[in-house]
């Protein structure tokens, strides 16, 4: 644990002794990254943009920083345009770079398949068009399935391509492989969409700076997640190529994504950003479902199904044990008809709570 957690938990102890708290902090689990708190860092953050007057609607001082923050990382010319959450970059972005008969193809397991409530189709006004995969991970060649029809009046128009960096299985993209798709859905007169709600797990696997298998790589139009990355709310729009998005501005506001006090998204992406928290705190996620993967190996009766490159550990245990663990640790039913579990890992996780939470699937195991 860094000592910065350990100074918040002094810190949320003293305040819990003081005002009293609703949950129990003690509680672990492995449900999602999005169970987390904030980093100590985002919440110091956010403390020091309080107070005072500042211009609202994105007209702030650290919106201006966090812009050209930005550029530096994805290079010159990159739009920036923060939103509340994933789903909204999501819609906001892919509208952006589809006229109103337009489609996008996309992996069945996608995040904007699956876990949008429609909102892409209902909100957004596009067609989905999805391609069933074996690890999450689209190809030209399983894109070419539903890039047809152009022309067609009676068909939506496949105009975009969205791929997950990284992807819902946790699975990872490498630059070649991007690089490939882009250039196969240019060619084609598409767009590249990426959704980075996991981004920052994607570089922490890769080794690599994040305009390398994004920009460099031909993605047009990025969302950048935060909030699975330690902050309290906010993610980002990124216009990787402006040329290929259009009304950014006016789509963020028609979709109830503009922030009146837009300073508090800024703030704690800066502080994300600014000294590599985004890495480190994403790498530490990576290294415990490194750990749990380790355990997990090791005990008989646990199937992985995926290789584990993020945060995440994908397995198939047997009938009923899933229910059991449960009653100590939540996580979520990936494949309720294969018995297939998603464990995720976050920046808080600890070697204690991996080895515990091993512990425990070791004995229900020997108890079936």
């Amino acid at each position: 644990m860094t000592t910065a957690l350990q100074s918040a938990e002094t810190q949320s102890a003293d305040a819990q002794a003081v005002h009293g708290r609703i949950h129990d902090p003690a509680v672990r689990g492995f449900a999602s990254d999005n169970y987390s708190g904030v980093h100590p860092e985002v919440l110091a953050a956010l403390a020091a943009a309080n107070g005072g007057h500042q211009v609202a609607y994105g007209e702030d001082e650290y919106t201006r920083k966090l812009e050209g923050m930005i550029e530096e990382l994805f290079g010159e010319g990159a739009e920036t345009f923060a939103v509340f959450n994933g789903t909204g970059a999501n819609v906001v972005a892919l509208q952006s770079v589809l006229p109103r008969w337009g489609a996008v193809i996309c992996a069945t397991t996608a995040h904007i398949n699956v876990d949008e409530n429609g909102a892409p189709e209902r909100i957004g006004g596009m067609k989905l068009l999805q391609v069933p995969t074996d690890n999450g991970k689209l190809t030209p060649e399983l894109i070419d399935r539903e890039a047809w029809g152009w022309g067609d009046e009676h068909r939506a128009q496949p105009l975009a391509v969205s791929i997950a960096q990284t992807t819902e299985l946790g699975t990872c993209y490498t630059p070649e492989e991007i690089k490939a798709i882009a250039d196969h859905v240019h060619a084609r007169g598409m767009k590249l969409h990426m959704d980075g709600a996991r981004l920052a797990n994607a570089a922490a696997h890769l080794g690599l700076p994040l305009r390398a298998f994004t920009r460099d790589a031909g993605v047009d139009i990025l969302s950048f997640g935060g909030t699975k990355n330690g902050l309290l709310f906010g993610e980002l729009v990124v216009a990787l190529n402006p040329e290929a998005a259009h009304g950014l501005k006016y789509l963020r506001k028609m979709d109830m994504q503009l922030a009146s006090k837009m300073r508090f998204i800024s703030a704690q992406f800066i502080a994300l950003l600014e000294d590599g928290l985004w890495l480190r705190s994403a790498a530490h996620a990576n290294s415990m479902a490194t750990r749990l993967r380790a355990a997990v190996d090791l005990i008989d009766g646990v199937e992985p199904t995926q290789d584990t490159q993020s945060n995440g550990v994908f397995a198939i245990l047997p009938p009923g044990v899933a229910d059991r663990l449960r009653n100590s640790f939540k996580f979520y039913d990936w494949n309720e008809s294969t018995g297939e579990v998603r464990w995720m890992c976050s920046f808080d996780t600890t070697e204690e709570d991996i080895d515990a939470f091993a512990a425990a699937i070791q004995r229900e195991l020997s108890a079936k």
